[in-house]
């Protein structure tokens, strides 16, 4: 490792390990719970391990490595604060999404010995698609959940991987009918489970990669007008998504009924103020969901305005990273895939904080790498995992490019 790759790796990982060792070191200290204690070094030091250990075993992009870590770090910091076995089980599903982001950094790279298995891949994802019609449960007005074996998952936020993948492989290939059909077909299945969020995400990164590949203007211009009947055909549907465009419209016609959520949200985001009430010293817990749907509004609560600011910079830098990490790609297989990676992690933070602050209509998605949920950090990492990997080859791509540079000059 050079001499700048170290001071790069210092600067990243250094100012995550003190906020998070202080950050504890704060709750431990306000009622002396030893459990604080020992997240105020067993933390900080899974941050280092994971942004500063981690990427001289698997070449990867450290910046966004780092970005990724300390959100989840905060997300698990909030988690605890708010609950301490929802932050528990969330630091879980973190090392589990650890594991995925790998085993995805690692699809990437070898994809072009396994790309014979795309078809297996699209059959068991429609499969588990339509699995929870038949066995799913019932939550906020979507049949969205399966319990297999004592767990609870969403099919659909595995599936994210799937379609990115599958998208990005046929579309490189102009497979563009096959891509639209097993797009469809998942849309059509979240339509059935009234999984009208998920089913956005969906819609909206297809159509950014169909239109990516084939530059067809007619193509995004019918995209836009089927995105509108698709809206107006979810809110005739569903009492629950013309619920959420009222609460949009007026969230003061019913502060104590229907709109009770989000008039708690703004309200907490407003007591913060610039500063925040303080960590642990604010009541965002009174928000119903706070820690899957509400997670921004608890961070903005108690860090205030301009933290709540870095975050959705943090987010942004992210998304700035993949589309570079994507213009860089060599072949149109990983430009399509980074971008699509890209677009996945904007969209669906764009869409939940949209909801937190009332600009858009709330929607049952959750806040990438924050919010609590097993099934969402893992996709989460999986997808950071497809987009480090077309880093990696990008990384592999140029060294390639100096060696052949370097024995051109011998000869």
């Amino acid at each position: 490792m050079t001499d700048a790759m170290k001071q790069q790796n210092k600067w990243l990982t250094l100012p995550g390990m003190l906020f998070f060792f202080s950050a504890y070191l704060l709750l431990g200290f306000k009622s002396f719970d030893w459990q604080a204690f020992m997240m105020a070094v067993l933390v900080p030091l899974v941050f280092f391990m994971a942004s500063a250990i981690l990427p001289r075993l698997i070449p990867a992009d450290r910046v966004l490595l780092a970005l990724v870590n300390f959100l989840c770090g905060l997300g698990i910091l909030v988690l605890f604060r708010l609950n301490p076995e929802r932050g528990f089980g969330q630091a879980t599903n973190y090392l589990v999404g650890l594991v995925g982001m790998i085993g995805c950094l690692l699809v990437v790279r070898f994809w072009p010995q396994i790309k014979w298995t795309m078809p297996l891949i699209v059959v068991v994802s429609i499969g588990l698609m339509a699995l929870p019609l038949l066995i799913g449960t019932v939550k906020n007005g979507a049949r969205a959940w399966v319990r297999i074996a004592g767990v609870n998952f969403q099919p659909s936020e595995i599936i994210k991987v799937a379609l990115l993948l599958s998208c990005a492989f046929m579309l490189s290939r102009r497979m563009v009918l096959p891509a639209l059909a097993f797009s469809g077909i998942c849309l059509g299945l979240l339509f059935l489970q009234k999984d009208l969020g998920t089913a956005l995400l969906y819609y909206a990164i297809t159509l950014i990669l169909v239109y990516v590949s084939t530059g067809s203007l007619s193509f995004l211009a019918l995209g836009t007008l089927g995105a509108g009947a698709g809206a107006v055909v979810g809110y005739t549907m569903n009492t629950y998504v013309q619920n959420r465009v009222r609460i949009w419209q007026n969230p003061w016609e019913d502060p104590y009924g229907i709109s009770y959520q989000v008039v708690q949200s703004m309200v907490a985001m407003v007591n913060g103020g610039p500063w925040g009430t303080g960590l642990g010293l604010g009541t965002a817990s009174v928000i119903p969901e706070v820690e899957t749907d509400f997670i921004f509004a608890a961070v903005f609560h108690e860090f205030g305005l301009i933290f709540g600011m870095c975050v959705i910079l943090m987010y942004l830098m992210i998304f700035l990273r993949g589309v570079g990490v994507a213009r860089r790609a060599r072949s149109r297989f990983h430009t399509l895939l980074a971008l699509g990676c890209s677009c996945f992690i904007a969209i669906q933070t764009f869409v939940i904080i949209g909801g937190n602050i009332n600009l858009i209509p709330l929607t049952g998605v959750t806040l990438p790498f924050l919010s609590y949920g097993g099934t969402s950090m893992v996709s989460s990492l999986c997808i950071m995992g497809l987009l480090q990997g077309v880093a990696n080859a990008n990384e592999r791509g140029l060294e390639e490019d100096q060696l052949i540079a370097m024995l051109g000059e011998d000869s």
